[in-house]
């Protein structure tokens, strides 16, 4: 690899520099309940590619557009993964809160080219053999587990008792980890610190603890491989060292909890909220899937994906690159991009949206389906064992993850008719 250009240095930033007095920090509060304000704002005041700036006033691009997304994800020769290029790391301290997204691992989201082509190939055929009558099976069952641990009372929280632990468990249980463990509940908080920390949270800490319960995991499936995925990718032939198994195992673990969590949370709070299903919830599995992709549409869980890194000087939405330059990509603002629905309306009858990214680092195949597989069978069970669901509280009152990154609710109460037995 070649070294990256330096940035430009002048007496104050240069107009095609992120670091533009115009760039808007996305660290703050203000947009966080409503992040569809900021995207029109920026592509109001930018265009399709906007500068911003992230914690402790690091610049970098924000990548709106839907067609500019799609160029961004489609060219790896142009924007690359590996963050070893980004020229502003002597400027990100050692507790910087998106270390966790950005600092560079041996993993498949950061390797390129022909070892990334290995390394995904290894997670697809470990996905693959799934059954996934299988995996909504085992879903169902947690799913009514869960259930059955709050059905009596006639009212829950739905994201801390049912949206985020029931993908988690299935998730743990197809790498290999028992279900139900200590050290099981333990990873599940942590990877939610690591990727979205609230404030006074250490996720570079929390990380450190995840790597480390997964790599005790490998270890043991080493020794001791069984019928799960975190086996198959270590009896690969393309021979995975345990230390690039281990950052490929989170990476899979850390994909499907949290946008699923967010997925399953999302697609209730439309189901639960909005008339167009109201008369067809408790019944109709086809009003499930519409919300199910309505949602990637319009509250995409994965919002903003840090990131790409210019590999050369370059021309992108009318906005001067510079080499080692960082892009986030805003696949909420690309979905709902305006030249892509000129009269506002967002076809969530179609499948064209950005929320598994695109190109060669998009969400492995079968992992869409997979994550499929588990939030439409989450959603489904809940609506069939509890059909009279309904919010505890007014729409308006439901409080969303203050996150630029993840689309999420915090809290998701509900009242029902309690089940008794």
């Amino acid at each position: 690899m070649t070294d990256p250009l330096p940035m430009e240095t002048t007496a104050g930033p240069p107009p095609g520099c992120p670091a533009h007095a115009t760039a808007v920090r996305l660290s703050g509060l203000e947009y966080q309940q409503t992040p569809s304000q900021l995207y029109r704002s920026l592509r109001r005041d930018h265009g399709p590619v906007a500068p911003v700036l992230l914690d402790n006033d690091v610049p970098a691009w924000l990548v709106l557009g839907y067609n500019e997304v799609s160029y961004v994800t489609g060219h790896d020769e142009l924007f690359a993964r590996d963050s070893r290029r980004w020229t502003q790391w002597d400027n990100i301290p050692p507790d910087w809160p998106l270390l966790p997204y950005v600092g560079y691992q041996p993993s498949v989201l950061f390797v390129e080219g022909a070892e990334h082509q290995r390394r995904a190939g290894v997670i697809s055929q470990a996905l693959d053999a799934v059954d996934q009558m299988e995996l909504s099976a085992m879903c169902r069952a947690i799913g009514h587990s869960l259930i059955t641990s709050f059905a009596g009372s006639g009212h829950a929280e739905l994201m801390t008792a049912y949206a985020h632990p029931l993908p988690m468990r299935a998730i743990v249980q197809l790498c290999g980890m028992p279900p139900g463990g200590v050290d099981t509940e333990d990873l599940v908080r942590d990877l939610r610190l690591s990727l979205d920390a609230n404030e006074g949270e250490d996720p570079v800490a929390a990380y450190g603890r995840v790597q480390a319960r997964i790599e005790q995991l490998v270890k043991e499936k080493r020794a001791a491989p069984g019928n799960d995925v975190t086996s198959r990718m270590l009896l690969h032939p393309a021979g995975l060292t345990d230390e690039a198994a281990v950052q490929d195992v989170i990476t899979v673990i850390a994909a499907a909890q949290q946008p699923t969590a967010n997925w399953i949370g999302n697609s209730l709070r439309l189901l639960l909220t909005d008339d167009r299903f109201a008369t067809t919830v408790a019944g109709g599995k086809l009003s499930v899937g519409q919300a199910l992709n309505e949602v990637l549409w319009l509250d995409t869980p994965t919002q903003n994906f840090i990131g790409r890194w210019a590999v050369r000087d370059i021309q992108l939405g009318g906005r001067q690159i510079k080499a080692g330059d960082c892009l986030v990509m805003s696949f909420a603002a690309a979905n709902t991009d305006p030249q892509m629905w000129p009269e506002g309306h967002v076809g969530a009858e179609n499948s064209a949206h950005l929320s598994f990214s695109n190109g060669e680092h998009r969400c492995t195949f079968p992992g869409p389906q997979l994550g499929d597989v588990i939030a439409r069978t989450a959603v489904e069970t809940l609506l069939e064992t509890l059909p009279d669901v309904v919010l505890a509280v007014e729409a308006e009152a439901l409080r969303w993850r203050p996150s630029i990154w993840m689309r999420g609710l915090l809290d998701l109460p509900v009242s029902f008719s309690p089940l008794l037995g």
